[in-house]
């Protein structure tokens, strides 16, 4: 693979990965959420900005050192201390939880591209703003069922 063609692919990937992770930051910005578009967006291309460099480096550089398992590691930490910034606790109920188990998905959709398995990062982000829609809705009617907050029964 020659620079200009990993080149070509390199803006592509950061592309797709940034489009993906805006379709997930749409359906967070319509649901009145704080991290919205330019978040999702950002983590995801952020993710596969860190593949596709260590990738580069190997190819053109000749580096065979460089573990991708530990660039995947740290992306995986980083973006956990990111979304714990996210979860508050607020009136003794937990926010932010589904924002940032949300941001971590990203950032997994942002690694898929990066690797350039664009079948699994578009599936993931299929899956993902089925959980953000349709299982909210399921959601809030199960919550419905049993017992609820403050019963004394």
């Amino acid at each position: 693979m020659d620079i200009i063609a990993f080149g070509g692919t390199f803006f592509g990937q950061l592309l797709v990965a940034l489009v993906l992770g805006m379709l997930i930051g749409t359906e967070r910005t319509l649901a009145h959420k704080t991290a919205g578009l330019r978040t999702y967006g950002l983590v995801s291309m952020g993710s596969c900005l860190f593949i596709v460099v260590v990738l580069a480096l190997k190819e053109t550089l000749g580096i065979s050192s460089a573990d991708l398992t530990r660039v995947i590691a740290g992306l995986i930490t980083g973006v956990g201390f990111l979304g714990a910034g996210v979860i508050i606790l607020r009136d003794q109920t937990l926010v932010g939880l589904t924002t940032a188990a949300g941001l971590w998905v990203a950032s997994g959709i942002g690694v898929a591209v990066g690797f350039q398995l664009y079948i699994i990062a578009f599936y993931t982000t299929l899956l993902t703003l089925l959980t953000f829609t349709v299982f909210w809705f399921l959601e809030k009617e199960v919550t419905h069922i049993g017992p609820q907050t403050g019963d004394t029964k």
